[in-house]
């Protein structure tokens, strides 16, 4: 994106009716001194409730206990590393702990935000896990209500922190590719059966359950789309509703985007894919999970030279970046990299692409 459409779009936010609350800077109430946070979980349910043994290994922060109300769940969990020896508390029991002040959610889709609704009530910080639900009324009255209390909602997209996202972000921020006209990403794997009758629950299918990650970064480049044409199908022969082979097509004045995302891709961890192609060049990011980029460019650039080369990255583990940066974040040393105005146009993006209503 050029320095010019991308002003255009930071102007259209500043004008949004939701852009005066969510501006607004997020500033914790803890001095910044690197006092350790105290953070809870509610949830073992999602799929990455897992990610609570990043937060259990940081200097930053102190966790005080683990939520879980369904039984099985919880006595499933308490054998897993990622939770053991910790305190099993209610949820009001966790929310009124001592010098709480932030909460990870990892329930169930279905309960993700009447969950983090309740955290935000009472004053909490909120690490949510994607995608936002499936009403996109209840996700901007959450953000509104986190906005007015200057609390964050920080959430789970798992390639923001990616070195090589960061990386892309570098190249557009330096107008290095010139201006965007194409992005496609895909994001695919081979669901087990089990699994795919627990992901039908969702009539978003694959893409509302990975397109969100997606989502994210094509929103992060480009901005809300001004159309978006879905198509959703169950390709599978397995009689269990599941739509698993999606694509989105997100239609913008002088660019296209296409998500792709299936449950039926051999391999499809090593194909993930996030390409960005500019006038004056293309970053591509594949694999996306242990990333490397291959990136073309029409003139040297920095330390870059003109034509393709390949760009590797040191190892990274998820999540370990986003709870740095939420330690910051909930401190005051900075603000947030990605505004309420961002979460919202991703998750209405994301519910068009999947062929759900963005009115109930």
């Amino acid at each position: 994106m050029t320095a010019e459409p991308r002003r255009t779009f930071l102007k259209t936010l500043a004008s949004a009716a939701l852009a005066a609350p969510f501006s607004q800077r997020l500033v914790g109430q803890e001095s910044r001194k690197a006092k350790r946070i105290r953070v809870g979980q509610i949830g073992v349910g999602h799929p990455h409730a897992g990610k609570l043994s990043v937060f259990r290994q940081s200097p930053n922060y102190e966790v005080v206990g683990i939520v879980e109300p369904d039984a099985e769940l919880r006595e499933r969990a308490k054998s897993q590393p990622a939770f053991a020896d910790l305190k099993w508390m209610t949820q009001d029991e966790l929310l009124a702990a001592s010098g709480l002040q932030a909460v990870l959610v990892e329930t169930r889709v279905r309960d993700l935000l009447s969950t983090a609704e309740a955290c935000v009530a009472a004053g909490k910080h909120v690490h949510l896990d994607k995608p936002a639900g499936a009403s996109l009324p209840q996700y901007r009255r959450l953000l509104e209500s986190a906005a007015k209390q200057k609390l964050l909602v920080q959430m789970g997209y798992m390639y923001r922190y990616n070195p090589a996202v960061v990386l892309l972000r570098e190249f557009l921020k330096n107008g290095w590719l010139g201006e965007v006209f194409e992005i496609h990403a895909v994001m695919s794997k081979v669901v087990a059966p089990a699994d795919r009758r627990r992901l039908a629950e969702y009539p978003g299918g694959m893409m509302f359950d990975l397109g969100s990650h997606l989502m994210d970064l094509v929103v992060g480049v480009l901005g809300k789309p001004a159309k978006v044409t879905a198509f959703a199908q169950h390709a599978s022969r397995l009689d269990d509703a599941l739509l698993d082979n999606m694509l989105a097509v997100l239609s913008y004045d002088r660019a296209t985007a296409t998500v792709k995302s299936s449950a039926m891709e051999v391999e499809g961890f090593e194909r993930r894919h996030f390409v960005v192609c500019g006038t004056e060049g293309t970053f591509h990011i594949q694999p996306l999970d242990n990333p490397a980029a291959r990136v073309a460019l029409s003139q040297p650039r920095g330390k870059y030279n003109r034509g393709y080369r390949e760009i590797e990255f040191s190892k990274y583990t998820r999540y370990v970046d986003d709870a740095a940066d939420m330690a910051k974040i909930i401190r005051g040393e900075k603000e947030s990299g990605f505004s309420y105005e961002h979460d919202l146009a991703v998750q209405e993006t994301l519910l068009l692409a999947c062929k759900l209503p963005i009115d109930k």
